[in-house]
């Protein structure tokens, strides 16, 4: 039995949780084209007959503005630590810059696998510049892949078992992820608030699950400003509405969501709300 730890790290929107959700075959993180989607540690299990890989997805390393962004930066490094193999995540349609830098500074380089992403929307100009301007940090190895289509995605995982010690199983062999279910809801609630909201209200947006009867699920929807309310709630509820069907789609028949919209100011700026709402 081969089993082990592997993190994947690097700057916001690179697309590690895109990455875990192709690895694992199923939704393990919420995903959207905002940055610092993600703000904690999930873990994806992918488990075979003789192997169990705990994929690590994290935050994206940023610099930090708020007690919230100190918080998610705090997920993304703590989770270096302690792997077998590090995943330093690359955008290959972005310039392999400073902030790619910053990242791979802090892994340890013996045990890391750089992985271009994106391929299926970079051009193979773009895919070969990052793996020549990458290829400076002597790591383990190097993988041009697209998480959205699968391309690369199954030899990538194929060279990370290589690496994988001989170790237990660390979950049974049913489990695909450590996120609990009402965490969960509570992400698909904020994915899908995302994907409705304006560019300025992502970052002030929370979401906490408050009453768990099921099927009936109660969640409170957090924002920063009175003026945020209005929009997360959309006109006649239109924003809520829309929201609550596109999360009920991705639950089991017969579920029954409340979302409730409420005001805590600045919330993202004062540590101990920020812990409270378990970043």
């Amino acid at each position: 039995m081969r089993s082990g730890f592997v993190t994947l790290v690097g700057r916001p929107n690179v697309g590690k949780s895109t990455l875990v959700n192709s690895i694992c075959g199923k939704k393990i993180s919420i995903v959207s084209d905002k940055p610092q989607t993600t703000r904690r540690q999930v873990r994806g299990v992918l488990t075979r007959p003789d192997s169990q890989i705990v994929f690590v997805d994290t935050p994206g390393l940023h610099k930090p503005v708020s007690a919230l962004g100190d918080r998610v930066n705090a997920a993304a490094l703590e989770s270096i630590s302690d792997v077998d193999v590090a995943c330093l995540v690359l955008d290959a349609t972005m310039p392999f810059g400073s902030g790619d830098k910053w990242v791979a500074e802090r892994l340890d380089l013996s045990k890391t696998i750089v992985v271009v992403n994106k391929t299926d929307v970079a051009s193979k100009k773009q895919v070969v510049n990052h793996l020549i301007a990458s290829s400076g940090l002597d790591a383990l190895a190097y993988f041009p892949v697209s998480a959205k289509s699968g391309h690369g995605v199954a030899e990538l995982v194929a060279h990370i078992l290589e690496r994988m010690p001989e170790g237990p199983m660390y979950y049974p062999d049913d489990v695909v992820s450590d996120l609990p279910e009402a965490d969960f809801v509570a992400e698909l609630v904020r994915e899908q608030l995302l994907a409705a909201t304006h560019d300025e209200l992502p970052y002030s947006i929370a979401t906490v699950v408050t009453e768990w009867e099921w099927p009936r699920i109660r969640c409170e929807i957090i924002v920063e400003r009175e003026s945020q309310k209005g929009m997360v709630i959309g006109k006649g509820g239109a924003v809520l509405k829309m929201v609550g069907t596109a999360v009920r789609q991705q639950l089991p028949p017969g579920v029954f969501i409340e979302l409730h919209v409420k005001v805590d100011k600045d919330w993202q700026r004062k540590p101990d709300r920020v812990q409270r709402l378990g970043y």
